[in-house]
């Protein structure tokens, strides 16, 4: 035979139940948002390396054309010597920026300890519903 302390009402398990589903979904935005900081934590490295490799980029083929198409124009047409100039700095620029991109591939945005928890307490819902 139950007693008055052990049985509760349909009322109060579903209001146990709310409580408990909104205690998680908390939980879980409060999850998310540390998994995405170290996410992004990650990510500073690699687009700095990508933002500092465009900004070479731009002054070197600023600068560097400027001077080696001088020093070039004295052996050769300056348009052919503007020409290999930009050529060789394009390439440049480019390793950097390829680098920078393959970095960034390999950082993960999905909350992927996020996403495992809220299936695990969508089957704990279920389970507590039946």
């Amino acid at each position: 035979m139950a007693t008055p302390q052990t049985q509760r009402s349909v009322s109060e398990v579903l209001q146990d139940i709310v409580g408990n589903l909104q205690q998680i979904i908390r939980d879980e935005f409060r999850l998310a948002r540390v998994e995405i900081k170290e996410k992004v934590e990650r990510a500073k490295q690699p687009a700095a390396i990508l933002a500092s490799g465009a900004v070479i980029g731009l002054y070197s083929i600023g600068f560097l054309l400027l001077a080696l198409v001088y020093a070039l124009s004295i052996v050769m047409r300056p348009w052919l010597a503007a020409l290999l100039v930009g050529g060789g700095l394009a390439i440049a620029a480019a390793i950097l920026v390829a680098s920078g991109r393959n970095a960034l591939k390999q950082v993960d945005p999905v909350p992927k300890k996020t996403v495992q928890t809220v299936k695990e307490n969508v089957q704990w819902a279920k389970e507590q519903i039946k």
